[in-house]
């Protein structure tokens, strides 16, 4: 139990005792007393006015008396108006310390009452275009969001959907057939997922010159985009597919093999992975099926030329169609079938989206449709609306060739963290491989740290060279700040495996920092609730920040009494283990030696 909360607790009993009242450690709400007042927390005394029936600064000075002389925690408290001030016994903390020091899972595996099966679905990337910095922001979030609930309690998968079919993926495919000349990624020396992508954008250009020569022939801007032979050649291709056509799904499969290559190599980089993953070319029939069985229970109606769709202005959405005139399927078809398929496999309590919010109001569609078909748990589903990433010079846009491409940046970001660490003179003492390992250490932190210490709901902006810097709010600092204190404990070499005097004179400095420590386990738990990993980002730049105030206003080795300074020594080495631990819920490395 936190100290908080065995102060909440002592709180509770204290009222209930006064004032002849039922409350629960939950309802205490403790505040963490302002730095210009004496104490560690702070009881806001207004809401028990009407049980004392006295003046807040009466009702203050009762509760505090009472916490004094029964808690056993109180030093001393003092009262400010209506808000009572309470100053904490010092063995509350060296308590706190003994029984925490040595555990190195400090903060995991906690016991909670949140325990359920969750899956939590990112990266869903499309089959004709490499990874770029939006689709690093979901992967970074999804893996974290991951990571933060298995530390919560809750049983976790990871999936994966992979849009591998459609009107999108036919355009690169028929592009290649068209300008490809055989050209594979060992012959042009590109990643295979690169490759495709060049073909998704040659496509576009294509498009948008068709378009234009229509134009020159007095066809109206409307039909040339509908009728541009190459949008034509693509729809046929897509039917071609649904059909099983042998010789464009030879292609489709040799052209997916390439930008599965290509996607795995960038995952690994990144340090993310899957339990699961699933395909939309093995989903959307099941999807098909589902919207038949609607058609027949009137969840969906057909219109005249065929196409399927369903009604939801009474849910203040609008009419969806879920399957085209033709009989191939949209997006929203797949998406069906794949939460049914996914509830098949894994009976899962929760399924947490992990969508930019350009999705938003097509979630709320599949979510209402799901409902409507009858899918109890689809009151269990939820979207995970996040921002998007931005540059300084703009929206990326993928069939245009002007995105970020994830590669692209991982290695910019290694070069830019090498000539950084090597300016700043970090790396003198390295071995060559020592020094390339720590490259890239410092470059996916900056990376990952910089991205998720912004609340997921609002939209970034992305500076690469902002985000590798050795202060401030980054996590190369961070990083740094662990780097030190394992430097302090090769110093030190001795043992440090024995009893604290628990009666041992605290600064003000190291109970602020053991009282942050302790806030941790429930920090984990909000941060579960909230799905925002940002939380902990946050936290571990405060607790690094303080730490490093501590660092260089108090000794530690070259502290003269022996007491204190095993003291401190237990004190960082609890410092250390959470910085490291807050960082593998974020998925990021931290170096024993910079």
């Amino acid at each position: 139990m936190t100290i908080q909360k065995l102060l909440e607790e002592q709180v509770a009993k204290s009222l209930n005792n006064l004032f002849n009242s039922s409350f629960k450690n939950t309802d205490i709400q403790l505040q963490i007393t302002n730095k210009e007042f004496a104490g560690e927390y702070t009881l806001v005394v207004f809401p028990y006015l009407k049980l004392s029936g006295k003046s807040p600064e009466i009702t203050a000075q009762i509760i505090g008396d009472h916490l004094k002389t029964n808690s056993g925690f109180l030093e001393s408290y003092n009262v400010i108006k209506g808000f009572l001030n309470l100053e904490l016994k010092n063995e509350i903390f060296t308590n706190f310390l003994e029984l925490n020091y040595s555990n190195s899972e400090w903060g995991y595996s906690l016991k909670s009452e949140l325990n359920s099966k969750v899956l939590v679905e990112y990266s869903s990337p499309n089959t004709n275009k490499p990874l770029h910095l939006g689709h690093v922001r979901n992967n970074l979030l999804g893996f974290s969001v991951a990571q933060i609930l298995k530390a919560a309690g809750k049983e976790v998968n990871k999936v994966n959907i992979v849009n591998d079919r459609g009107v999108h993926i036919c355009k690169s495919m028929l592009a290649y057939q068209l300008f490809g000349n055989s050209e594979t990624p060992e012959s042009s020396g590109l990643k295979g997922d690169h490759l495709v992508g060049k073909y998704y954008v040659a496509y576009d250009k294509e498009y948008k010159k068709q378009i234009q020569e229509l134009l020159g022939k007095g066809v109206n801007q409307e039909t040339a985009e509908k009728e541009a032979p190459i949008l034509l050649q693509v729809q046929q291709m897509l039917r071609d597919w649904e059909s099983g056509n042998p010789e464009v799904l030879a292609l489709w499969k040799k052209m997916n093999s390439w930008v599965y290559d290509g996607f795995d190599k960038t995952y690994k980089t990144l340090g993310v992975d899957f339990d699961k993953i699933y395909y939309e070319s093995q989903t959307y029939l099941l999807g098909k099926e589902i919207v038949d069985e609607g058609l027949k229970k009137n969840v969906f109606y057909k219109k005249e030329d065929g196409s399927v769709w369903i009604d939801l202005t009474k849910e203040g959405l609008d009419h969806k169609v879920v399957q085209r005139a033709d009989g191939t399927s949209v997006y929203i078809t797949q998406d069906i079938g794949t939460a049914v398929l996914r509830h098949r496999d894994f009976n899962f309590d929760e399924l947490v989206y992990v969508v930019g919010n350009e999705q938003d109001y097509h979630f709320k569609v599949l979510f209402k449709i799901l409902e409507k078909l009858g899918y109890a748990w689809a009151k269990k589903c939820s979207h995970l609306s996040y921002g998007m990433v931005e540059l300084p010079d703009g929206k990326m846009k993928s069939r245009e060739g002007t995105v970020v491409d994830a590669d692209e940046l991982i290695d910019e970001m290694l070069q830019t963290a090498k000539q950084t660490t090597i300016d700043l003179g970090k790396t003198a003492d390295f071995a060559e491989d020592e020094a390339n390992k720590l490259y890239n250490t410092i470059a996916l932190g900056a990376l990952k740290y910089f991205i998720l210490k912004v609340d997921p709901k609002k939209k970034m902006m992305f500076n690469p060279k902002e985000s590798i810097d050795f202060h401030g709010n980054t996590g190369p600092f961070i990083q740094y700040t662990y780097a030190r204190i394992q430097s302090i404990f090769r110093k030190h070499n001795n043992s440090i495996n024995f009893n604290t005097d628990l009666n041992i004179e605290l600064s003000l400095k190291e109970k602020e920092l053991l009282n942050l420590l302790s806030r941790f386990p429930d920090l984990v738990k909000e941060s579960a609730k909230l799905l925002s990993p940002s939380e902990i980002a946050n936290y571990v730049f405060d607790l690094c920040r303080e730490f490093n105030q501590f660092y260089h206003e108090y000794p530690i080795l070259k502290e003269e009494s022996e007491e204190k300074k095993y003291f401190r020594l237990k004190l960082i080495n609890l410092i250390g283990v959470t910085i490291k631990n807050s960082f593998k819920l974020l998925g990021i490395s931290v170096p024993e030696k910079m």
